[in-house]
């Protein structure tokens, strides 16, 4: 449609369009005159809001921390040291209404790294762990839900857990599955009570899983397969957001 705009000097027709919402986007009008010593322009800036949803991406960064714990069949938890243990986590573009301001979370699994359980992280019964045995976690999934307003996470957790003892015997890999929570995690043996989020991103996590036998005698028998085990990891979770 078009309009005027009645001044000294003459007047000068201009045009508006109008297109369907999809962004948000700053338009400058520009409105001139002249007279006979100058000329002079006026500026007038508005906002258009296109849409009624903004997007933002976020960068979550996972650390883990001291004081974990570890558990698996009826033996006493293992007293475990994460502290080194990083991770980087991202969300695509998403809406900042969402249902319940959960931000789903996915893990890069090659940024992930959870250190091994040795005898210089590991203690059982207060003991460390013999020099000789080793238990590597290999990440396969690492993600869910962070909601920042309430501090509850939910993580979906995979991995694989390697024994070792030196080069004499290598277990099959132990597949863990389980949800990381803030929450409270129960099973039918292990059970763990999780710490939401608080200001400074430090929380724990907890989660129990079942574990299948292997293809490995001795290790079914040791452990007692199929079984339960209990993961507590103290952790750091932050989160920075760009539009």
């Amino acid at each position: 449609m078009g309009c005027k705009i009645n001044s000294l000097s003459p007047p000068i027709p201009c045009k508006f369009y109008t297109k369907k919402p999809n962004l948000i986007r700053r338009n400058n009008i520009i409105f001139s005159s002249s007279t006979s010593n100058e000329n002079k322009q006026k500026t007038i800036s508005t906002t258009t809001t296109i849409g009624t949803q903004t997007t933002k991406a976020y960068t979550v960064s996972f650390k883990t921390q001291r004081a974990c714990k570890l558990g698996i069949s009826r033996y006493p938890n293992f007293e475990y040291d994460a502290q080194g243990g990083t991770g980087t986590g991202s969300v695509a573009k998403v809406t900042e209404n969402l249902p319940n301001n959960d931000l789903p979370v996915s893990f890069d699994l090659e940024t992930l790294y959870i250190p091994p359980l040795t005898s210089s992280t590991t203690k059982f019964l207060g003991l460390p762990l013999p020099p000789f045995l080793k238990i590597d976690i290999v990440p396969e999934a690492f993600q869910g839900n962070i909601n920042q307003e309430s501090g509850r996470v939910d993580l979906e957790f995979k991995a694989k857990f390697l024994f070792s003892a030196g080069s004499l015997y290598k277990a099959p890999p132990l597949l863990v599955k389980t949800v990381l929570t803030t929450e409270e995690s129960k099973g039918n043996m292990k059970s763990g009570k999780g710490k939401r989020l608080d200001e400074e991103g430090k929380c724990r996590l907890v989660g129990v899983a079942t574990v299948d036998p292997i293809d490995d005698f001795l290790m079914n028998s040791f452990l007692g397969l199929p079984t339960e085990c209990l993961a507590e990891m103290n952790a750091i979770i932050s989160i920075s957001s760009s539009s």
